[in-house]
Parts: structure tokens; C-alpha cells; sequence
């Protein structure tokens, strides 16, 4: 009786390890943006070009995913680029000592109807801190049309720059210190 169980237990692990699927970030159609507050009266909007992400879960039941995203920093884009030269030095990301930026998921818990809290760690310059993204499922597709399988989220969180010893204006006068994050995703299903 007692192998019987075990093997049911082993059955059921199994079944539930396997249910998860793999889905990978479709960068045509993904972004990775951030804003900025300049000067106390304007933004600055920013974006990382390159980046690798994958969600692994079944959209039934999204809290038991797991987020993974790395952000190849030297992609930083403000479309300006001077700025974008600074954003690379050491007064900001150091790009040549810390190349990536990365998420990794702890906890996803459903807030209400398509609404959920994303928690997990974020590393910038190898500095890590806890964060929580106010995440929104935009829902499943069957098939885009060439036979992909598709998922879309939407995740936003506010970030302290100086947590992550981004500390150029350590006034935060020219520079704000919080800095809002806007991560639009679609991920196709891993074949």
C-alpha cells in the first residue's frame, strides 16, 4: 500500500511539473520602457532594445509562473545620443563592469480580474532589491495567425534609482530618484 501511495504521489509531482509550459518573450511585438522626471518639470522616456525573457505556467492558474528577464543594458535607447553615451558610463549603469539587468520572479498573487502583484528581484550594477510589478494578464491567443500560441502582459513598477547606486544628482534635482518602469510583453509558446 505504502509503494502505492508513493508512486501516486510521483504521479501527481510529475503531472504538475510537466503541466507548466515555456513561454518565450516576442521582442517584435514586446517593449522594455522607462520614465524619468527631469528637471521637476518634464520626463525623460527611455527604452532597452535588447533583452531575453521567458514566462514558465499555464495561463489557468498564472500564480504558480515563474518571470525570468535579463536586459542587455548597452541597448539603452532615449533616442538621443549623447545621453545615451552618459547612461552607459559609471555615472549611471557602467555598462562595461555591469553589461545586464536582470528579474527573476518570487511570487505572482491575483489581485482581482486580470490583476495581479508580480514580486521578485531586480539587479542593477549587481546590486539586488526585492520589487513588486502591478501586473495586468492581457489574455491568451490560440493562434496569431501562423500558428503561434500567444500570452500578453502588461507590468509597471516605480524604481529608486539610488537603491541601485545610480546616484548621479544625488540631489535629485536635475534627476529624479524614482523612476518609472513600463514592461509591455507578448510571449509565443516555446515549440
Amino acid at each position: 500500500m505504502k509503494k502505492i501511495a508513493l508512486l501516486f504521489v510521483a504521479t501527481l509531482f510529475s503531472v504538475a511539473t510537466f503541466a507548466q509550459t515555456k513561454w518565450n518573450v516576442d521582442k517584435m511585438h514586446s517593449f522594455v520602457n522607462f520614465s524619468v522626471k527631469h528637471l521637476g518639470i518634464s520626463f525623460v522616456d527611455g527604452r532597452f532594445d535588447k533583452y531575453e525573457g521567458t514566462f514558465v505556467g499555464t495561463p489557468e492558474d498564472l500564480t504558480k509562473g515563474v518571470f525570468n528577464f535579463t536586459v542587455d543594458m548597452n541597448s539603452v535607447n532615449t533616442s538621443v545620443e549623447m545621453r545615451d553615451n552618459h547612461l552607459k558610463t559609471n555615472d549611471f549603469f557602467n555598462v562595461e563592469k555591469f553589461p545586464t539587468m536582470t528579474f527573476e520572479s518570487k511570487s505572482i498573487k491575483k489581485t482581482g480580474k486580470d490583476k495581479y502583484k508580480l514580486e521578485g528581484n531586480l539587479t542593477i550594477r549587481n546590486i539586488t532589491k526585492p520589487v513588486t510589478f502591478d501586473l495586468t494578464y492581457g489574455g491568451l491567443l490560440q493562434d496569431d495567425g501562423q500558428g503561434n500560441q500567444k500570452l500578453g502582459f502588461q507590468a509597471t513598477t516605480t524604481v529608486n534609482r539610488f537603491d541601485f547606486d545610480v546616484a548621479y544628482d544625488p540631489s535629485g534635482q536635475a534627476i529624479a530618484k524614482d523612476v518609472k518602469i513600463a514592461v509591455n510583453l507578448e510571449f509565443a509558446k516555446a515549440k
